[in-house]
This record gives C-alpha cells, sequence and structure tokens, in this order.
C-alpha cells in the first residue's frame, strides 16, 4: 500500500465521521424545530380626551 492509498482511506474515514457527526447534531437554526408562538401586539385603545391643562396668566407687556 502505498501513501497515496493510505491517505485516500484515512480521508474517507475522516469524512465519514463529520457527516455523520453533522447529522447527529442536526441543523442549525431554526429549521426543523417548531415555530415560536409570537407574541399578540394590540394597539392601545384611544384615551378619553383629557382636559388641557390650566395655565397661568398671560403677561404681553413686561413694565419697565
Amino acid at each position: 500500500m502505498d501513501s497515496e492509498a493510505i491517505a485516500k482511506l484515512l480521508g474517507g474515514i475522516i469524512a465519514a465521521v463529520v457527516l455523520v457527526i453533522a447529522f447527529v447534531f442536526g441543523p442549525v437554526g431554526q429549521m426543523g424545530k417548531p415555530a415560536k408562538e409570537m407574541q399578540k401586539i394590540e394597539a392601545p385603545k384611544a384615551a378619553a380626551p383629557a382636559a388641557p391643562a390650566v395655565r397661568g396668566p398671560v403677561v404681553r407687556e413686561v413694565p419697565q
């Protein structure tokens, strides 16, 4: 057996081991898993219009 044949054999064994590990750990991410439930976002209910804030007196001219 020459070194090229040994390299092919070891390469095939390593490739098979990598493929087995990939199948054992499964797909990465959300693929293959059940979808997560989305939270329902409800629009805020319209509040009754509040009375305007009370303001102080308006000074139009400043005495000198």
